[in-house]
């Protein structure tokens, strides 16, 4: 007996209570101009965008007896749920956070994509094409460039190894930089710049001055990636940093008071994948046929066609294989749909001409292009499952 297809999802919801208000909201809280603060953030002088990598909603509800501060944060009338776009990955989410524009938008559309004037995949978190400007693959001003210029002082605290990284230059550009390897510290080093800047400004004898935050930790992805979110090392990395986040939001607030604003959301969440489930199509021949390039991510696979093949005849065959344990669209099915919100011309082609987004505890890996390595990755995401797509929009120590 055949199953029936699953309906299509809704659309991320762009307009709404999206991830890509948060950092415009923020320097909109500060009483910057040209900023419109679509979540009502709370006003302050300075604010801080806590940005953990990973944490899903569902996550935090699940395991909110190891987060009792972030947990008192999430049960407060204040906390909200944002959606997040497509796919939910780390490239495509922080590229909406940081430039407040659609994926349709911005091009940073997935893991891996097509660079059509290359005719290859090319990669948008970690490893940039040396042929690819980030400056030029990503054109809309970033929000951290907008505050800068509208009279904030800006910091980005995250690791040392992406003070110029592709990503960094592409949606994450603008104020100063510092890095720190561990997550401790780079609470310690925001804590102290903000510390530094009051300090000079002579905010003793005038206004505060504005600073808007952008602190980036990523150990809780790395952890659920590797172990699985349902893991002892994930719980103890939840607990470090629900620690961590109290012992910042508390010593911002016994100095400044409500005049620093601390609020924590998040690019994704995750569901872990058994090995079992984690599955090579590699010697698919008949998915393969008329494949030109793959791209992707496992949960969200996107494929690109031969010239003269159709799309429509690539996801026919997926969709015989997957159909049951995934939606299968065409690009133009799924840019009509509004999974990556409005789509510019010049974006368009980056899109697979065929989109598999895994519904079901799958994921679908081509190792002839990625090899075995990735395989081995327990914690996952990059399609539009609720637990994937919706993140936590908290106010701490409010």
């Amino acid at each position: 007996m055949t199953s029936k297809p699953r309906p299509l999802p809704d659309a991320p919801d762009y307009d709404g209570a999206h991830l890509r208000h948060v950092m415009t909201s923020a320097a909109a809280s500060l009483g910057l101009s040209g900023f419109q603060n679509r979540l009502g953030l709370p006003e302050a002088s300075a604010t801080v965008v806590l940005m953990v990598d990973g944490l899903g909603d569902a996550l935090l509800a699940r395991y909110s007896g190891h987060a009792r501060f972030l947990a008192a944060a999430w049960r407060s009338s204040s906390a909200e749920i944002l959606d997040v776009g497509v796919p939910t990955t780390t490239a495509a989410s922080l590229a909406s956070l940081g430039t407040g524009t659609t994926p349709g938008q911005h091009g940073l559309v997935g893991y891996d994509v097509l660079a059509p004037e290359l005719d290859r995949t090319v990669n948008m978190l970690g490893g940039w094409d040396a042929e690819i400007d980030p400056v030029q693959w990503q054109r809309h001003p970033s929000v951290l460039l907008r505050a800068h210029a509208a009279g904030a002082a800006v910091l980005t605290a995250s690791r040392p190894k992406f003070v110029d990284s592709g990503l960094t230059q592409a949606v994450l550009r603008g104020g100063e930089f510092r890095g720190a390897a561990r997550m401790d510290a780079r609470f310690s080093l925001t804590a102290e710049w903000i510390q530094q800047q009051r300090t000079s400004s002579g905010v003793r004898q005038g206004p505060a001055p504005r600073q808007l935050v952008y602190l980036y930790v990523d150990e809780l992805d790395k952890t659920g990636h590797r172990y699985g979110v349902d893991s002892a090392q994930w719980l103890q990395m939840l607990e470090t940093l629900d620690a961590e986040a109290e012992r910042f939001t508390a010593g911002l607030r016994r100095r400044y008071g409500d005049q620093v604003s601390v609020v924590l959301t998040a690019d994704h969440g995750m569901i872990d994948i058994a090995a079992e489930n984690r599955l090579d199509f590699s010697g698919q021949t008949a998915l393969l046929d008329g494949v030109r390039h793959t791209g992707g991510e496992p949960r969200l696979v996107q494929l690109y066609a031969e010239p003269g093949t159709a799309p429509e005849t690539i996801a026919a065959a997926w969709d015989s294989e997957y159909g049951d344990r995934a939606w299968v669209l065409t690009r133009a099915q799924a840019v009509a749909a509004g999974w990556f919100g409005e789509v510019e011309d010049r974006v368009s082609g980056r899109i697979g001409d065929v989109l598999v987004a895994a519904h079901s505890d799958i994921a679908l890996y081509h190792c002839d292009r990625v090899g075995q390595a990735p395989m081995d990755m327990v914690g996952q995401h990059g399609s539009l499952t609720e637990a994937e797509r919706r993140v936590p929009l908290l106010r701490l120590g409010a």
